[in-house]
């Protein structure tokens, strides 16, 4: 059943959040193992580093991702009257503050939400939802992201974004250095033992921004099937969503210039390619088993 799978999806996200930690240590000693040939300068530089660029992510999340995808906001309801009182609707529904509301001028159908939390949240959806979506279809949508909203999903996404972003960020560096005549100590580097731990160093540097982003996107599928679910309930019509995501997968992907790939996992259907991925890459479930999780309702 599909609260089963909700249940399972909780837990699943709780332990890949474990793993994303881990995960970013091993990154860090690998790091400072390479770079400095000591571990604990790696840890010391990946915490400064992650506090500082987190924070930053964390504190203005609604505006930087508004502004990588190119979203304009509404000033009130006359600028998109149905869009806007479907959203007050669903807010007031779900009880979470009317979040702001932005428009991303693409004639693919999708749409997002994300923030820090539900004050400071907002809701972006495509023109090319706003023209192929009726009302009941659009309720379901805006339903789903309230519940992203209203869940904090929204703050999980923030996080998982950033921590992605240091993750690269510590990754290139490590990489780079080597480019610039680093990783060499003549002196110390014979050792077979330091020939290895510096080859495994590498590994994991080069492989770091492929796995960070592999994570973040299982914890992006673990949350929609509880999004979907909190749609019925806030709209108690199943159909409503179910004819809204058959049009979204049967329509083209988005503009590349109006979607920021790291954000991809915030949409409702993934914006950058209809065809079918390799589930490990893919930033959302299969479509086709969102819909029959829905029709079992």
């Amino acid at each position: 059943m599909l609260y089963d799978q909700i249940s399972q999806n909780k837990r699943k996200t709780v332990l890949l959040f474990i793993g994303f930690f881990i995960f970013l240590v091993i990154v860090g000693a690998a790091l400072g193992y390479f770079v400095w040939r000591s571990v604990s300068m790696g840890l010391m530089i990946t915490l400064v580093v992650g506090i500082v660029y987190v924070g930053y992510i964390y504190s203005q999340s609604t505006d930087i991702v508004m502004q990588m995808n190119h979203a304009q906001e509404l000033q009130g309801p006359d600028d998109a009257p149905e869009l806007w009182h479907i959203v007050e609707d669903m807010a007031l529904v779900a009880n979470v503050p009317m979040p702001r509301v932005f428009i991303v001028d693409d004639p693919s159908p999708n749409a997002f939400a994300t923030g820090n939390n539900p004050k400071n949240a907002a809701v972006a959806a495509t023109t090319g939802i706003l023209q192929r979506l009726n009302r009941t279809e659009l309720e379901g949508v805006m339903a789903h992201e309230m519940t992203h909203v209203r869940n904090y999903d929204i703050r999980i996404q923030t996080l998982a974004v950033a921590l992605t972003s240091v993750i690269a960020l510590l990754a290139n560096f490590g990489t780079n250095f080597m480019f610039w005549g680093g990783g060499r100590r003549d002196d110390e580097d014979n050792n077979s033992n330091n020939i290895l731990g510096i080859i495994v160093s590498l590994l994991v540097l080069i492989l770091a921004p492929i796995m960070g982003t592999v994570v973040q996107l299982a914890i992006s599928r673990n949350r929609e099937y509880l999004a979907d679910a909190g749609a019925v309930e806030l709209t108690r019509n199943p159909q409503g969503l179910i004819s809204a995501l058959q049009k979204i997968s049967q329509s083209e992907p988005m503009q590349e210039d109006n979607v920021a790939p790291s954000s991809a996992g915030l949409y409702i259907s993934n914006p950058l390619s209809r065809d079918k991925m390799n589930n490990l890459f893919s930033t959302h479930p299969p479509m086709e088993q969102r819909i029959a999780a829905l029709e079992k309702l």
